[in-house]
């Protein structure tokens, strides 16, 4: 509500109940002047008209009596006209009386008395003729006795009327006192009211005012008069003149807050441009006195840098015009020396190149994670933010500065770049005027002072012509020799040319040989390894059958020699496996997978492998973890236990008393990069292999790491050996990216310290070296020795040892052995018929053929891979293209393992593939598990 409309609501509520006040006083004024009038007027003329009749009456009846008693004849006449005057005076005043009586008793005494006056008027005309006639008032009596009744009747019923009139006109005067009373209390109570209700209305009025008025200033108060960018509004509570103050406030506010952004827009843009033109200044004095472009670009990138808060920067600057024109770069900020950017490139190529190209700036904020990395006193951080921007002149870019910063570049940054290489087109083309001209001064003034000499040659020689013109002769031959001598040197250097391009043939021949003997390499590897396998392969199986103390029929002493020959065996295939590993690490070729580890399940995994080696030899093994060590890794878990296993073997090998320990802490990338590089890895790990053995003399512990070498020959006779292990542990080392070092004095013990780094990503070049080519590789399931502390776990369908007794699940089952070697043939032939199998032999495929289509009931095949005539894979895939062999088992036998042949096995039907030399529980695993199914 309004204001205005409130005041005018407040004073009309008060003018109203005054209005009202002031009727009802009227009113009851009127009321009782009402009945004051009627009481002065009325009632009083009623009784006074009544009291007149009755006077009228009585003069009258004492006129009568006169006349009939004392008057004489003109004394009565005058009696009898005064009484018809007295009797018209009464009707009149009766009838006056009858027209203005409002009550109706009144009416009735009236009429009442009208009756008997009219009785009394007959009465009183004979009366009055018999007086006329002269009677004399004896005969008059009994009509004067009459009359007198009547009279009686009628000032009684007057009296009646008059008292009535007075009753009436006392009721009244007491209705009026009655009234007077209740107008007196009704006005103090309207008084009363009318002051508490004009009280309320004012009250009303003023707190409401006040109210609205006090947030108005309340809000007023707290302007913040020093910041006006957020200025506090007024509640729009009414619609009246306060609500319009608090909107027109509010209106107020908001221009007042629009002007002062707009104050600080400006004034930040006064800033931003006062602080681009100081800086533009800054960089503009810098150009003064400036004569070498080098050196412009390394003042220019020096300076500008900081000013954008680039971390990185590359200044290039155009060099050579059409085809060989190309961008140089002459300066760089905060780079790692020859490695911040490309040292040059031309139109076009890479980003820069088309930046160049296409005369437009770029800023990237998508960073690669291969881009140049910012290098600070604490390592390497990558960018967040690079621009790219060509330095025009004429329309020609002469010039592209690159900068990198750890936060994205800002407007004004990129403003105030595009300002200062607006003038630096300008500068450069100005210094390499200044350059050119320097050095056409440089070459005016060789000229001027060659021509000087010259001219004083001349004059000198002004008079030996002739000796001049023999000296010019002889220049002219030496010019001539100095040609021939020209021409011959492009002729050696066309010469030398060529033998450069042969020797380039020849490096690309040789480069074709290498690989290829690379090849024959590794084919020489694989067959290596199957002609050493095949063979050993039953000296395993048969001395792993004749040392069975259960099975065999050989003595106790005849055991031994049988155990001693598997464990030579097994010694020749841990060679083989290692001479393989090595040859795979020189050639590059061995596969590494990184994958997630768990360290603190290492120390648990050394105790279980060796504490029964530290038991034997009666030497104390200590394990010590730090706290710090992370729980996950990620490296290659069998390369890095063959390598654990390699370091302990040795430490116990060549301790007999004291202690091996192993330390292992989280290792101190400084200490590290004295020996590796330690990019690229999230963190380090150092193991510590300490022994109180015989130690290494110095002059021994870089021998040791090499293939084929161990202390000396004493210790190798002394203590066996091959010399391989220190070797392809510092090659797996180097493959996982760590390194394996020694600290060693002979006779105190030796301390290996293995550093390892966890890589998440990997080796990208290790990944590229393994997909190059196929490699020389044992079998998939025996590609080198599992890693310690794992057992062979039998598949889901193989049965545990008592279910195997029970089920003899090779009873009465036909096997079909195929294989070119008659040894592995008599190997398996008595193994497997030791298991209660009828055995059936083939030496190649066509044989296998045939014996399949006699229709023998062959159980499962043994297939060997490598023979003469059709091998195992033509083999497999003739017996799998007939449909009654699709279920046939097929197990692949090969001692020739490369990678990939599991799994060209397998495409071409065996149904599994074991790797030679064969275990006999892994054989016989494989074979319950095919058979059972």
């Amino acid at each position: 509500m309004g204001f205005k409309k409130k005041q005018m609501l407040g004073f009309g509520l008060i003018l109203l109940f005054l209005a009202i006040l002031l009727s009802f006083m009227m009113f009851t004024l009127n009321n009782l002047k009402s009945s004051m009038t009627e009481i002065v007027e009325n009632r009083y003329e009623k009784v006074q008209a009544s009291m007149e009749i009755r006077q009228l009456f009585s003069r009258s009846d004492r006129e009568i009596l006169f006349a009939a008693n004392d008057a004489n004849k003109e004394e009565r006449a005058e009696s009898l006209e005064i009484i018809n005057e007295n009797h018209s005076l009464i009707e009149s005043k009766i009838a006056g009386l009858s027209g203005s009586l409002n009550k109706a008793k009144a009416k009735q005494l009236l009429k009442e008395f009208e009756t008997q006056y009219a009785s009394y008027s007959i009465t009183e005309a004979e009366l009055i003729q018999k007086i006329k006639s002269g009677n004399s008032s004896d005969n008059l009596s009994s009509l004067m006795d009459d009359q007198r009744e009547k009279r009686t009747k009628v000032i009684s019923t007057m009296d009646e009327f008059k008292d009535y009139q007075e009753g009436v006109m006392k009721d009244t005067l007491s209705n009026s006192k009655q009234t007077y009373e209740d107008m007196i209390g009704f006005v103090i109570f309207a008084v009363i009211l009318s002051i508490l209700v004009i009280s309320v209305t004012v009250v009303w009025m003023i707190r409401s005012t006040s109210k609205d008025l006090q947030s108005i200033t309340k809000v007023i108060k707290n302007i913040d008069f020093k910041n006006l960018s957020v200025i506090p509004r007024i509640p729009v509570r009414t619609t009246d003149e306060i609500g319009d103050i608090a909107k027109s406030f509010n209106d107020m506010a908001e221009s007042l807050e629009i002007y002062n952004q707009k104050e600080k827009d400006f004034t930040e843009k006064i800033s931003e441009q006062n602080w681009i033109q100081t800086r533009v200044a800054d960089i503009a004095t810098m150009y003064q006195r400036i004569v070498d472009v080098e050196v412009l670009a390394d003042r220019f990138i020096t300076r500008l840098a900081p000013m954008m808060g680039a971390s990185i920067g590359a200044f290039y600057v155009k060099r050579g015009e059409g085809v060989d024109m190309r961008f140089v770069k002459l300066a760089s900020f905060a780079g790692d020396g020859e490695d911040s950017g490309r040292r040059e490139f031309r139109l076009g190529e890479g980003l820069i190149g088309q930046c160049a190209l296409e005369k437009k700036s770029k800023v990237i904020e998508d960073i690669p994670e291969d881009f140049q990395l910012v290098t600070t006193g604490l390592g390497e951080v990558y960018p967040k933010s690079i621009v790219i921007a060509p330095v025009v002149f004429e329309d020609e870019v002469v010039a592209m500065v690159e900068l990198a910063s750890l936060e994205a570049f800002t407007k004004l940054q990129k403003t105030f770049l595009n300002q200062v290489l607006d003038t630096l087109g300008i500068t450069i083309n100005n210094v390499e005027g200044r350059m050119e001209i320097e050095r056409l001064l440089k070459e005016s003034q060789a000229q001027t002072e060659e021509l000087q000499a010259q001219s004083e040659e001349l004059q000198s020689q002004s008079e030996e012509m002739q000796a001049q013109s023999e000296e010019l002769q002889t220049q002219a031959e030496e010019l001539r020799m100095i040609n021939e001598q020209l021409e011959e040197r492009n002729r050696e250097t066309e010469e030398k040319s060529k033998e450069l391009q042969v020797a380039k043939l020849n490096l690309e021949k040789q480069a074709e040989e290498l690989k290829l003997s690379s090849k024959y390499k590794s084919e020489f590897m694989a067959n290596m390894s199957h002609e050493l396998r095949t063979p050993l392969n039953s000296i395993l199986i048969l001395s792993e059958m004749l040392s069975d103390p259960n099975d065999s029929k050989l003595n106790e002493e005849q055991q031994e020699f049988a155990r001693v020959i598997n464990s030579s065996g097994q010694d020749l295939l841990t060679l083989i496996n290692d001479i393989l590993d090595l040859s795979k690490v020189e050639v590059g070729k061995l596969e590494v997978v990184f994958d997630e580890m768990n360290l603190s399940e290492l120390p648990e995994l050394l105790h279980r492998n060796f504490d029964h080696v530290a038991k034997k030899k009666n030497i104390d093994f200590i394990i010590e973890k730090s706290k710090n060590v992370p729980d996950i890794f990620f490296t290659d878990e069998q390369r890095f236990q063959q390598i654990l296993k390699n370091l302990l073997s040795n430490a116990f090998k060549f301790t007999e008393k004291g202690s091996v320990s192993v330390q292992i802490k989280k290792a101190d990338e400084e200490n590290v990069a004295q020996w590796i590089q330690t990019k690229g890895a999230s963190n380090w790990v150092e193991i510590k292999v300490t022994d109180t053995g015989i130690g290494i003399s110095k002059e021994k512990q870089k021998l040791i790491f090499e293939a084929f070498q161990q202390g000396d020959g004493a210790t190798m006779r002394k203590y066996g050996g091959t010399g391989l292990g220190l070797s392809i542990c510092r090659e797996f080392a180097k493959l996982l990216g760590g390194w394996v070092i020694v600290d060693s004095e002979e006779g105190q013990g030796s301390t290996f310290t293995f550093f390892i780094p966890s890589m998440p990503e990997g080796f990208k070049n290790v990944d590229e070296a393994i997909a190059a080519s196929p490699e020389v590789a044992a079998a998939n399931h025996d590609d080198s020795a599992p890693p310690f502390g794992e057992q062979g776990e039998p598949d889901a369908g193989m049965m545990d040892e008592e279910d195997r007794d029970k089920a003899k699940p090779f009873c009465n089952k036909t096997v079909l052995v195929v294989d070119d070697d008659h040894r592995n043939i008599f190997a398996l032939k008595n193994a497997l018929k030791h298991e209660g199998m009828e055995i059936l032999t083939a030496e190649n495929g066509f044989e296998c053929l045939e014996l399949l289509e006699k229709g023998n009931n062959i159980d499962v095949i043994l297939m060997d891979i490598m023979m003469p005539g059709m091998d195992g894979y033509e083999t497999m895939t003739r017996i799998r293209e007939q449909s009654k062999f699709e279920d046939l088992p097929i197990i692949a036998l090969t001692a020739k393992a490369m990678k990939g042949d599991r799994e060209k096995c397998l495409k071409a039907g065996a149904s599994d593939y074991v790797s030679k030399p064969l275990k006999l529980d892994q054989l016989l695993s494989v074979l319950r598990v095919w058979l059972t199914n």
